[in-house]
């Protein structure tokens, strides 16, 4: 189940009359990236502006336009540097034939693109860092480099605003930090019929009253699943739990080897299809969190934001994360969730264990106190206010 992007009917601070924001990515698919474009171009229209994508089209084109955005196809996910020269010309007569007022990159490639089109105009420039992008040698820090180059520069978290100031040297007048949004009226536990619970069931092979760790992340070494494979048997060792069943929902896409890779080394600690269980895609991520009893990110490498863990807290699920990256920011030791060593089957069997001796009461606790953090500080309606505010902000500069 995709993330409800309807026409909000909640009243927005508007924007200057006649603005105009153009919004730049690769493509526009179902990644967070493409999430939080759809979100602020559902905004920038209930503030009275209007929204503009250009990408190299994609699935969601038709729901931007359903939103009352607009779409300009152009091949912004080449990284030949011949064809980004040549789109930040094709960008520029578009800033000017449809009076752009500002220009808002989401990605390195189509940044690039951007950044020369924004000069040639002289446009307000916005850009948002997304990830902890890995910098092996000068010519990949320099291309990184776009994203830390705004008029303003959003970090998705403390943690990457960190690495911004660290490696850029970015200044704090420039520097702003909103987190990644939650759609509340999606993850939303009260709106989670048993009928989707049901069907999920069935389609993952549950039975009635399985325990459930869920592992919402796609299938890559980083994140992590094999640490939590081991975890579930130590677990095991300890406790005896018969209707315990890790389900680890995220594709592959195509790393069929490393998937039978994790099978087979969950056989190896006597692990079968039953105990951990591989769900690929899921159209039904609320549902697949509200059969949970706990949610797990167990990322060996730090990650920008997290939204799962985010989701899952407005899920009112109590929540494991590694301890590094934007974890912290997201998840309150001990009060909304535990934070483990990265790596470290044992501590994540621990924490495993925490959550599974709690009485229904401190359960009730956790999930009172996730669900409040989550709708205060990560609703996707407070990312949009923030970025909105970004845009009001530059484009009073520029009169």
């Amino acid at each position: 189940m995709q993330a409800s992007f309807a026409p909000t009917d909640a009243p927005a601070q508007a924007l200057p009359p006649g603005t105009t924001i153009l919004q730049v990515l690769p493509a526009l698919g179902h990644g967070g990236v493409e999430r939080g474009t759809l979100e602020v171009a559902n905004a920038i229209v209930a503030a009275g502006g209007r929204a503009l994508v250009a990408s190299d089209t994609g699935p969601n084109v038709a729901r931007l336009e359903k939103l009352g955005g607009s779409h300009v196809a152009m091949s912004l996910a080449s990284k030949n540097p011949l064809t980004i020269r040549a789109n930040g010309k094709a960008l520029a007569d578009l800033i000017d034939r449809e009076n752009v007022s500002l220009v808002h990159a989401r990605s390195r490639a189509p940044a690039w693109s951007a950044k020369r089109a924004a000069e040639m105009t002289a446009t307000p420039f916005v850009t948002t860092f997304h990830a902890a992008y890995s910098e092996n040698g000068l010519l990949k820090k320099r291309y990184n480099s776009v994203m830390a180059s705004g008029d303003r520069v959003i970090a998705i978290s403390h943690f990457i605003a960190g690495l911004i100031r660290q490696r850029y040297g970015t200044p704090d007048n420039r520097l702003r930090v909103i987190h990644r949004g939650v759609d509340l009226d999606t993850f939303d536990p009260d709106t989670v019929g048993g009928g989707r619970l049901i069907a999920l069931m069935h389609q993952w092979g549950l039975a009635e009253g399985a325990r459930v760790v869920l592992m919402p992340a796609r299938l890559t070494r980083l994140k992590g699943h094999a640490v939590l494979i081991a975890a579930i048997a130590n677990l095991l060792k300890s406790r005896h739990m018969p209707s315990l069943v890790c389900v680890m929902v995220g594709a592959d896409d195509g790393r069929d080897s490393y998937r039978r890779e994790l099978q087979r080394y969950a056989q190896s600690l006597g692990l079968d299809s039953n105990r951990i269980v591989f769900a690929s895609h899921c159209d039904d991520v609320p549902a697949a969190m509200m059969l949970a009893d706990v949610v797990v990110s167990a990322s060996t490498e730090p990650e920008g934001f997290g939204r799962t863990l985010a989701e899952a807290a407005a899920m009112g699920k109590p929540v494991i994360a590694t301890a590094h990256g934007a974890a912290p920011e997201v998840v309150v030791n001990e009060e909304t969730g535990w934070l483990v060593t990265p790596g470290q089957a044992g501590a994540l069997a621990g924490a495993l264990e925490r959550v599974f001796a709690l009485s229904p009461r401190e359960l009730a606790v956790v999930s009172n106190k996730a669900r409040y953090r989550a709708s205060s500080l990560f609703s996707s309606k407070f990312m949009c206010d923030q970025t909105l505010e970004v845009y009001r902000e530059l484009l009073s500069k520029a009169g």
